[in-house]
């Protein structure tokens, strides 16, 4: 039987989700459930000084009416963090204000309807005190963050030594990039159930553990009293990674009402309690020889975090590694604001970074008169020059050549303004794109069931990137079945532990631990076959036993999984297992890659800019479904073109308030802003990595794409913007 691995399977779960039937965390229908609205605070730095229920208590359908007054009670003070990564959330523990959308009251009524006319009855009075939410504007109050701060990483790094060679060229410009929020479908929700003093909880997060967890904690109950469902996510990039206030305060609420309540966000506080990309100013200096030989590359970030906890973007990281030079360094700044904490959002730090790096390569070659692909070509990384170790595969310079030969690139005319088409201006620009590899221990359990099918679980998150799918094709391989014999089932606290679904490491930490499994499961039953008498195996060494279409084989010898469990009399085998990181990072450094090809139209009058192609090649070891795994490049990219070409918050100077809030006006790419997309994975074998050789894909496809759109639109013009995103009037400022 051939193996399925790499394979473009369709989607397991794609029938229920197309009919409906595939249960989201906001559609469980549970006896007695009611609605939970939100109110949120309409100033950015203050407090509350009084809140009137009166009438909104007269209500119909009112239960009941959570506010500063009466604080609920918890076990735990929630601004305290048990992880780096957990967040400080506001449940009306106290009345100060710390930004705009900030929860400061809860109403609970029968009916979502009710509950939402009840919350327009309240009326709160504030104190206001004066916000600051301009970066620039507090620049002077830039502190330094930690490492805990950054994911491990430190804030400022000095690589190699200063250069004895002097400089034929130089770029040293700084690059903008907004607020970005994200705007999954499925927004946030939350439904909660008790039942005395267990807690059951159906949040759609990316990490059913870690919310487990943070509610444990608390509500002062051991994790075993906490169950946390996520069966299927409608889209997250990143604000579903963490534990807000909407899921603690869901869990209050039915423990005030002692019933089950359902908290959903509407699409407006999106952009409030739940994070966001923050601004950075980066600031890039390259200098180098005549040849392109980098001498010395500085990246300076200024970003914001809140004033009551804090997230960095880390957008140097990706400067450290990229590309070789004399002397790299780099810093990272921070300054608090009175807006709500920034979070992680795909690919944090190495999308916002890469544009910044890759911007400044493109004018650094137009300066030296050097084609972009060759001046990155001439500064490639033979080893991480953060660490000076090998990659463990690194297949860039393929990625280059594939891109390069597919897009063409070999016919462009460097000189800006050269390229038209009609009236219409045409630019060619291209970037690099990197993330990092990443991976947690996880767990995973395979059962061999009386008629030969095999269930795995996993207690993973599948945000739509197709984990059903890839993980049955998994476990089908390392079992010898085809997929229709195997089931997969995740997103539940009740199944082996794994980590967040984020940092695209689920397919190399729970990929690694369902493989195991299987392997483990395997070896049980072929152990089982060549002790039983019975078995046509019987006596034969296991190690010559192999499995292949549901059948335990050796030689002309056959015995079936479910012959073998029809003889055993048993209910089910089952194995488990645990794959974790070992010392293969004290080895090697380890990053996908890849090349971002991109065509744009640009209009000389009306200054729109249009991407009319884009031709990609990545490097990220095994692919575990050629379907799936192209779907995530698709999406990477086009979020890159809403980074490079619409995506950006807006804040009120005066109240510190995002005053984009819905997708009327926070802009994201439909189909007619899309081209057809070019996709080639360039075959990469890495024994390094993990034990299924896969990278992971779901961040690295944004990265470099808003550079490579600039660099176009560059090309195409003559005009470097600089600031994100590309709007068409800093484009006709000077077209």
């Amino acid at each position: 039987m051939d193996n399925t691995v790499g394979k473009p399977l369709d989607r397991v779960d794609g029938r229920l989700k197309v009919t409906g039937a595939a249960k989201y965390s906001a559609e469980y229908p549970l006896e007695g459930l009611v609605h939970a609205v939100i109110i949120t605070s309409t100033i950015a730095h203050g407090s509350v000084t009084r809140v009137d229920t009166q009438e909104a208590r007269k209500a119909p359908g009112v239960l009941a009416i959570l506010t500063p007054d009466h604080p609920p009670k918890l076990a735990r003070d929630p601004s305290k963090k048990q992880k780096p990564q957990d967040r400080f959330v506001h449940v009306m523990q106290t009345r100060k204000v710390d930004y705009q959308r900030q929860p400061v009251a809860l109403v609970i009524a029968d009916t979502l309807e009710r509950a939402t006319h009840a919350a327009a009855l309240v009326k709160i009075q504030y104190r206001e005190s004066k916000a600051k939410v301009n970066l620039l504007a507090e620049r002077s109050r830039a502190y330094t963050p930690k490492p805990e701060a950054m994911n491990g990483r430190q804030a400022d790094l000095v690589q190699g030594k200063a250069p004895t060679v002097k400089a034929a060229a130089q770029v040293d410009t700084t690059y903008t990039t907004p607020y970005e929020h994200h705007n999954p479908m499925e927004p946030h929700a939350t439904t909660a159930v008790w039942d005395g003093e267990k807690l059951t909880v159906y949040d759609a997060t990316q990490g059913v553990f870690n919310v487990r967890e943070r509610l444990a904690a608390l509500f002062g109950l051991p994790p075993e009293n906490v169950r946390v469902i996520t069966k299927f996510i409608g889209g997250g990039f990143g604000c579903k990674g963490s534990t807000w206030a909407h899921t603690v305060l869901a869990a209050i609420a039915a423990r005030t009402v002692s019933r089950p309540v359902k908290l959903v966000l509407r699409r407006e506080q999106m952009f409030g309690p739940v994070g966001f990309r923050p601004e950075t100013h980066q600031r890039v200096r390259l200098q180098a020889q005549k040849d392109g030989k980098l001498l010395d590359v500085r990246h300076e970030v200024l970003t914001a975090t809140s004033t009551f906890d804090e997230f960095i973007e880390p957008c140097a990281a990706v400067t450290r590694i990229l590309y070789a030079s004399e002397q790299i360094s780099t810093s990272h700044r921070a300054v608090r604001l009175n807006l709500g904490t920034p979070t992680f959002m795909r690919a944090p730090g190495e999308a916002s970074g890469s544009h910044a790096l890759e911007c400044a390569m493109d004018e650094l070659a137009y300066t030296l008169g050097m084609d972009p692909l060759a001046l990155r070509l001439r500064n490639h990384a033979d080893l991480d020059p953060e660490t000076g170790k090998p990659w463990s595969s690194k297949s860039l310079k393929e990625c280059y050549r594939v891109a390069a030969e597919k897009f063409g690139w070999a016919r462009r005319d460097p000189v800006p303004r050269s390229m038209k088409d009609g009236r219409a201006l045409i630019g060619w620009g291209m970037a690099t794109a990197t993330y990092p590899v990443h991976r947690s221990k996880a767990g995973a359990r395979a059962s061999l069931l009386p008629d030969g099918r095999v269930r795995v679980v996993s207690g993973s998150q599948d945000l739509g990137t197709g984990s059903y799918t890839v993980f049955t094709q998994v476990a089908a391989d390392a079992l010898g079945l085809p997929p229709s014999q195997v089931s997969f089932d995740l997103g539940d606290t009740q199944m082996p532990q794994t980590p967040v679904s984020g940092g695209s490491q689920t397919a190399a930490s729970t990929g690694s631990a369902v493989k195991l499994a299987a392997l483990a499961l395997r070896d049980k039953a072929i152990a089982l076959a060549v002790a039983d008498t019975a078995s046509p195996l019987v006596g034969l060494k296991a190690e010559d036993v192999r499995v292949d279409n549901g059948q335990l084989v050796s030689g002309g010898k056959k015995d079936s999984y479910a012959a073998l469990m029809k003889r055993q009399k048993l209910d089910s085998l089952d194995a488990e297992a645990d794959a974790g990181p070992g010392k293969e990072k004290e080895r090697y450094a380890m990053h996908s890659f890849g090349a971002q090809f991109a065509e744009v139209r640009v209009d000389p009058d009306l200054g729109e800019v249009r991407v009319s192609r884009w031709v990609a090649a990545f490097g990220a070891g095994n692919i575990l479904n050629s379907k799936t795994a192209r779907s995530q490049m698709y999406g990477g990219i086009v979020m890159g073109i809403g980074m490079a070409l619409m995506e950006h918050s807006v804040v009120d100077p005066r109240s510190g308030r995002f005053i984009t809030q819905d997708l009327a006006d926070y802009h994201v790419p439909v189909n007619p802003d899309v081209p057809d997309i070019d996709i080639t994975f360039v075959p990469e074998n890495d024994p390094h990595v993990n034990p299924i050789g896969v990278k992971g894909i779901g961040e690295i496809g944004i990265t470099g794409v808003s550079a490579a759109i600039a660099n176009a639109v560059f090309h195409a013009t003559g005009r470097r913007v600089r600031e994100l995103p590309l709007t068409l009037d800093k484009i006709l400022e000077e077209v």
